[in-house]
């Protein structure tokens, strides 16, 4: 019976279409726009040091169990009625956690955590359950993941009985057992160890899920600058500033889906062994990518709100970090799947740093247009340098004669 069970909630795999987005899946990511709000709020709310880190903490929390749900709906079909119910009270409890984001560290510590480490610990438990016998190697996989899940769980929870810096403290550690624990192969004693071939997933919908992820993004950073020019008195700077906004997010845009989100897709759907690139470009590099939008959401409020403004510390490393956050995952990105660095993309990267001494003496209208326009000629040096090839020749460098 359990064997019945678990292959009827198995995803079925179709060679030649590859395994479809669910509307489920795209209605399950509304909750991470919301909490991508959230993120970028807390930021422009304490960009300190301080506040700063504890907002990356939360977004690798959020990116976490987003990405770890993406790997499930991976092997089980969303479709079936089990699987979405399982999605719908993942819902409920993402809602929880994205409304006590900005209080994370003070009054609701332990709405937060309780719901991440309901999210991460039962759908482990529930895939368990659901692939039975069907999938005895990935059964054993996920039972080794319920095993680090829950202990990092213990530290999450006793950090929300904490205040201050030992809540900081309890919930690194707990994060940090995440994070290294696929690198490791989850690995438990009398369980063994997990490898990557052992992940065999579809690697085309992997791939898809995750420029879903890049577009709500950018969808929020496009929300916060209309918001935000909706509140404000039309001037000739605040017009200016609304422009620049909007040309960063759409070149930044362009950087990933112009060539790099169909490369990465046919080059992870074509990969003997797709478990390996999909952890790594597609669970670690990714989170720079989906960091950078969310810090430059941050910058196009910051020049909205004060477009004539001086640039302070604070604002300076967020209007230069976060072009070159993003330029920065792409270029991992882009290097793991097409074997090469984009020569484009470290030019990019460099003249952010070159206008590092003369930005403190901009003020913020001219800095933010100085980083977009570094992005628009990355967007058009890669277009121009690639000839609008894209697909699996370029994933493997084939007939590209200008290195772009």
């Amino acid at each position: 019976m359990t064997a019945i069970k678990g292959s009827e909630l198995l995803r079925s795999r179709r060679a030649e279409r590859g395994a479809p987005v669910a509307n489920i899946e795209l209605f399950f990511d509304l909750v991470f726009v919301f909490a991508v709000t959230q993120l970028s709020h807390a930021l422009l709310k304490d960009p300190s040091v301080l506040g700063a880190i504890r907002v990356l903490l939360l977004f690798l929390a959020v990116w976490w169990v987003w990405v770890f749900t993406c790997w499930v709906t991976n092997w089980l079909d969303p479709e079936r009625g089990p699987v979405r119910l399982l999605l719908l009270a993942m819902m409920l409890a993402g809602l929880i956690m994205s409304t006590s984001i900005p209080e994370a560290f003070e009054a609701k510590g332990l709405p937060f955590a309780f719901a991440y480490v309901l999210m991460q610990v039962g759908r482990s438990v529930f895939v368990i359950w659901a692939l039975g016998d069907a999938s005895p190697t990935n059964t054993r996989n996920f039972q080794r993941i319920a095993s680090w899940l829950g202990f990092a769980g213990l530290f999450w929870i006793a950090g929300a009985f904490s205040e201050g810096a030992h809540r900081l403290e309890l919930w690194t550690i707990g994060l940090a057992l995440e994070y290294v624990s696929p690198s490791l192969g989850f690995y438990v004693p009398g369980l063994g160890r997990s490898t990557a071939r052992d992940w065999d997933i579809e690697g085309g919908h992997l791939a898809e899920r995750c420029s879903l992820f890049i577009i709500i993004a950018l969808g929020e950073s496009l929300l916060v600058t209309g918001a935000a020019f909706a509140e404000i008195a039309w001037s000739l700077p605040s017009v200016c500033a609304f422009v620049v906004a909007f040309v960063g997010s759409v070149a930044a845009w362009w950087i990933y889906f112009d060539t790099g989100a169909e490369t990465g897709h046919d080059a992870i759907a074509g990969a003997p062994d797709p478990g390996r690139l999909g952890r790594l470009v597609y669970t670690y590099i990714h989170l720079l990518i989906v960091a950078g939008i969310i810090v430059s959401a941050v910058g196009d409020e910051l020049i909205l709100a004060h477009p004539q403004g001086a640039a302070g510390t604070e604002a300076l490393a967020i209007l230069l970090g976060a072009p070159a956050l993003y330029l920065i995952g792409n270029i991992f990105f882009k290097w793991a799947v097409r074997g090469r660095p984009p020569l484009s993309h470290l030019a990019g990267v460099s003249a952010l740093g070159l206008l590092l001494p003369f930005a403190p003496r901009l003020a913020l209208l001219p800095l933010g247009a100085a980083t977009a326009a570094i992005l628009v000629s990355v967007a058009a040096w890669e277009r121009i340098s690639l000839g609008g090839r894209r697909g699996p020749a370029q994933a493997a460098g084939d007939d590209i004669r200008i290195e772009n």
